[in-house]
């Protein structure tokens, strides 16, 4: 039997009002900026020639804002996920990072430190990040075997899951990992347990010129993905 790939374009909201002021949003329902929408609708022309099955997104305006401008294309509802939502800092919403480090110093040296197994108070692990986001992101792929399907998510959220998904040491995902805003990343499944990351934190759409959708993986990559399904 021929094996086909599920596929998860796995999208960063846009550029939002808060962006430039590089605050704490994480739990703040915050809206794109124009900036943002314009990212999301240069993202949306990229994929529109995709054939996509499902659009799903956080339930904060910034996520699903940006999911609906990627879904208009292909005719398609966005249904909205708490497990998606951003890892919550507790009581740094809404401040600065030089306002956080001048108030918080512990908390940010140990956050710094470990920030899978650390939140300040009021906040999230990166450990309960993955406890509500990674289950829902596998639910999906087993619902969704063998097609393509659309994820908007956070900056925070998306490294967590790529670190589970690829057996990154999530402690260092602040270090190891990147997202920009309208990031688009690929991460094709030979199963819900078997991922591969395609391409990760492609911009290429904020530019005029030419880009391309790499296609899914071939042969010769390891027997577990060659394998026949």
């Amino acid at each position: 039997m021929t094996f086909s790939a599920t596929r998860v374009f796995l999208v960063r909201h846009g550029a939002t009002v808060l962006t430039d002021e590089d605050r704490f949003a994480g739990a703040i329902d915050v809206a794109l900026s124009e900036l943002g929408r314009d990212q999301a609708r240069r993202l949306s022309d990229r994929l529109r020639d995709q054939e996509i099955s499902a659009v799903y997104a956080s339930k904060l305006r910034r996520a699903a804002e940006t999911a609906r401008i990627l879904a208009a294309p292909h005719r398609l509802p966005v249904a909205e996920l708490s497990a998606f939502r951003e890892i919550a800092h507790g009581h740094w919403e809404e401040l600065t990072r030089d306002e956080v480090e001048q108030r918080f110093p512990r908390e940010v040296a140990a956050w710094d430190d470990d920030p899978f197994s650390f939140a300040p108070e009021g906040g999230e692990t990166g450990l309960q990040v993955t406890a509500r986001a990674l289950p829902a992101l596998l639910e999906i792929v087993r619902h969704h075997r063998g097609q393509a399907v659309l994820v908007v998510s956070h900056k925070a959220t998306i490294r967590i899951l790529l670190s589970s998904l690829l057996g990154f040491d999530p402690r260092r995902y602040r270090d190891n990992l990147d997202q920009s805003p309208a990031a688009l990343n690929i991460v094709d499944f030979r199963e819900p347990t078997r991922a591969r990351l395609t391409l990760f934190n492609d911009t290429s759409h904020y530019s005029d010129e030419g880009f391309a959708i790499p296609p899914v993986p071939g042969a010769r990559l390891s027997k577990w993905w060659d394998a026949d399904g």
